[in-house]
């Protein structure tokens, strides 16, 4: 049996984050507008910060956050490598924790990057 860190972590966060998105809709159009802010490309590209979130969210030990910037990082044209020498970063910074949590976004990011290479429109 597989473990999909990716698209089942993610289904399983939709409803409560739904649910929450429609208590406070105001907090998350802030937090949307940061979101966007951040990532825009400016001097780094999309793909650069969608991994530097992926290595954040590995070092936060967040698999909601894993699955969504494994997600992001493959639309924005990262390759298997890059993702992978990205999370090699989170050992050094973060020790053994990265070593589990890093297989998880490596292993959420294969599973991304296989479905966008099946399907590129798809999103």
């Amino acid at each position: 049996m597989t473990t999909s860190y990716g698209k089942a972590v993610r289904e399983e966060l939709r409803r409560p984050t739904s649910e929450l998105r429609h208590a406070i809709p105001e907090v998350y159009q802030g937090y949307k507008e940061l979101h966007d802010a951040a990532l825009r490309t400016g001097a780094l590209d999309g793909k650069t910060k969608e991994l530097i979130a992926l290595a954040i969210a590995v070092s936060k030990e967040c698999d909601g956050c894993i699955a969504a910037h494994a997600h992001a990082a493959v639309l924005q044209g990262a390759t298997p490598q890059e993702a992978a020498e990205t999370l090699g970063v989170t050992f050094l910074m973060n020790g053994g924790p990265a070593t589990i949590y890093g297989a998880r976004a490596f292993a959420a990011f294969n599973e991304f990057h296989a479905d966008h290479t099946q399907n590129p429109d798809a999103g």
